[in-house]
């Protein structure tokens, strides 16, 4: 990095306060912080002899950063990179799923390198394995008052409208399979910001023992969540992979079996089936394992059955389900199919089921981003595809914003001159739901009634499908008024 730390430079002067040094790639002085009577902040202060020439080097745990030589033992107590101890709810890989090296597909040849012949191939499996699978899924388009006066905001910006009229369709889903109550604990998986578990605090009004935890394995700046004080909830955040997060270790739902409800807008990818598994595999056995009952039914009062559980089904408020599962519902806003993968895939069975495999899911998860990446010319050298987008589990800058993304990885690739863009689309279409469709045969083995449908308009996202499930004993999707 070429600088010089004491010439004056066309820009100006350091503020008062702030570094001497000149970065010329920047163009532009240092904006760190000195100490009192120092010119230099800690980073620049080699290059200066009134810091005695004292050596400065890379640091081994994470090399965008330097350290004094003399200081390195110190440094490495207490560096932001170091290997920080695990919390009780981390346990490595717990929702990842089985690993079989038999079913990992070796290297693969981008879609640009197919043949004609055998991308035709696997477009006719795909229809032939998307056949009876309907296509057009119910209007969910849904608001809530909550968020009245927010969507009314003059000051609000296009992006900003965009995603309050998805958090609002989203809340008014919530509510219309009556999981909106009191008495819960709604997790929220790649949260972000936090803010749809602020509108949900923001619906219940002053509802009694309600529990927030927002899953985000990303630091995340400009958090809504600190910012909710109400004695009746309480919001909790974890920085941690979905991969690894055991529910059942969190001390609010080990203590007081709260009922969980699911939650997440724009979960990314495998971040859906990691989710899945986390709430209805890895949480709900544990919790079956050791008996254990919500606390809806230990309340000990003279509310009937009705009122204490709003999750009953209505004419059948005196029964009692004989099987109970810990998870309430699971509202999720889907995207980014091509982010998938088959190691972590919850619909690896009925893949199987349909004489398809680890190749084919590798090719469709690639194609189902045709579905969504604005694609306007069909020539090979016009279709070549870059990326902007990172492998997070919520991007939260925020989520799609136009609702057109790039592509990411290796599915940058030139896509098929044979297909028109028309055909694409359909395609990749067909893609997404037939991913979906693996999460939705998991979901009605793991005893819940899934559902597919729109919940928001697809000039606001294209990414606008929303998973709901509710487990068997309770008013399923269709049916819930």
């Amino acid at each position: 990095m070429a600088a010089s730390a004491a010439t004056p430079h066309a820009t100006g002067f350091p503020a008062e306060g702030r570094c001497g040094y000149y970065v010329e790639k920047k163009k532009r002085f240092c904006r760190m912080v000195v100490a009192a009577g120092k010119r230099f902040c800690g980073e620049h202060a080699g290059a200066a002899e009134e810091e005695n020439a004292r050596k400065r080097i890379v640091c081994p745990l994470d090399p965008k950063h330097t350290v004094y030589e003399d200081q390195l033992t110190k440094h490495l107590k207490k560096c932001n990179s170091r290997e920080k101890p695990k919390p009780d709810f981390f346990i490595q890989d717990i929702n990842a799923g089985l690993k079989d090296e038999a079913e990992i597909p070796e290297q693969l040849v981008p879609i640009s390198s197919l043949s004609e012949e055998h991308l035709e191939s696997l477009i006719k499996k795909l229809r032939k394995a998307s056949e009876g699978l309907n296509s057009t899924l119910k209007d969910q388009i849904m608001s809530h008052p909550a968020l009245h006066d927010a969507l009314n905001d003059p000051k609000n910006g296009d992006s900003a409208t965009k995603h309050l009229k998805q958090q609002a369709s989203i809340l008014g889903n919530i509510e219309k399979l009556k999981l909106l109550g009191p008495r819960r604990c709604f997790v929220e998986f790649g949260a972000g910001k936090g803010k749809l578990s602020h509108w949900v605090d923001i619906a219940l009004k002053d509802a009694e023992k309600v529990h927030f935890i927002l899953v985000e394995k990303m630091t995340t700046r400009f958090k809504v969540d600190g910012k909710h004080r109400k004695k009746n909830s309480v919001f909790e955040r974890l920085q941690i992979d979905i991969q690894h997060l055991c529910l059942n270790k969190i001390p609010v739902l080990s203590k007081e079996k709260l009922p969980v409800v699911g939650i997440g807008k724009h979960l990314c990818g495998v971040a859906t089936d990691l989710a899945l598994r986390c709430l209805v595999e890895t949480y709900a056995a544990s919790c079956e394992e050791r008996n254990e009952e919500p606390l809806a039914k230990r309340i000990k009062n003279d509310k009937t059955e009705k009122e204490i559980n709003p999750l009953a089904k209505e004419g059948n408020e005196k029964s009692v389900p004989e099987k109970w599962t810990p998870v309430a519902g699971i509202v999720l806003a889907l995207c980014c199919h091509h982010r998938c993968n088959w190691r972590h895939y919850v619909g690896k069975e009925y893949f199987k089921a349909l004489g398809l495999g680890a190749v084919e899911f590798h090719y469709f998860q690639r194609m189902s981003s045709w579905a969504t990446c604005g694609m306007r010319k069909t020539s090979l050298e016009a279709s070549n595809i870059t990326t902007t987008r990172k492998d997070h589990q919520n991007d939260d800058s925020e989520e799609h914003d136009d609702g057109r993304y790039r592509i990411t990885d290796d599915s940058a690739e030139s896509l098929p001159g044979f297909l028109t863009v028309g055909e694409k689309k359909k395609i990749g279409k067909l893609c997404k739901l037939l991913i979906d469709q693996g999460r939705i045969e998991y979901l009605q083995q793991k005893g819940f009634s899934p559902a597919l449908q729109y919940y928001t308009d697809p000039m606001v996202s294209l990414e606008n499908v929303l998973l709901t499930a509710l487990p068997n004993h309770s008013s399923s999707p269709e049916t819930t008024a």
